[in-house]
């Protein structure tokens, strides 16, 4: 019974005393990570050249180092503020550039603006500060305007002009043409 009681009493022991405690890392069984940073649901806010914000969110973020001033991104979505409302614009992959506020888009890219503007293309630079899109793949969208497509394009967000490089279409559509 003495032998239970005192059982009994090393187990609850550590429940009703306070204190710290204390043990031994062994720094050579530690795993030291591949990389400087890992994030899940990375945010990076920032601001352009006329002080506007900018935002932009990942679902992974991946530094691998601190001399490497690039971030791997994965599920991007970026808002940024224009002259006519917000826009955002949404990517399965990319590289953002700290230093450049840049963003390399490796496949698909959607942007879409409050006003009704949209544009898809792929493989496209990102220029977060200027606004500026340029493409490296074909490129297809839409304005209040009408249609068009192209190989390639670039843009700028903040204006709305897009030069279409290479078969450029543009269907323009009358009624929607006379909007204003």
């Amino acid at each position: 019974m003495g032998i239970g009681i005192l059982a009994a009493f090393l187990v609850m022991a550590p429940l009703f005393m306070g204190g710290d405690v204390s043990f031994v890392l062994d720094k050579n069984k530690v795993d030291i990570a591949a990389e400087r940073m890992r994030i899940q649901a990375a945010r990076y806010r920032g601001a352009d050249d006329k002080g506007r914000a900018f935002e932009l969110d990942a679902g992974s973020a991946v530094q691998k180092s601190s001399a490497e001033r690039v971030v791997r991104l994965n599920q991007l979505a970026a808002g940024i503020e224009l002259q006519d409302g917000p826009a955002t614009i949404k990517a399965d992959q990319g590289r953002y550039d700290m230093e450049t506020d840049r963003v390399a888009v490796d496949g698909p890219i959607a942007v879409r603006a409050a006003d009704g503007y949209a544009l898809d293309t792929r493989d496209a630079t990102v220029d977060l500060r200027t606004r500026r899109l340029r493409s490296g793949g074909a490129v297809t969208g839409s304005t209040p305007q009408g249609n068009f497509s192209g190989n390639r394009l670039e843009a700028d967000l903040e204006a709305r002009t897009v030069r279409i490089v290479g078969d450029a279409r543009l269907r323009i559509v009358p009624k929607r043409a006379n909007r204003r």
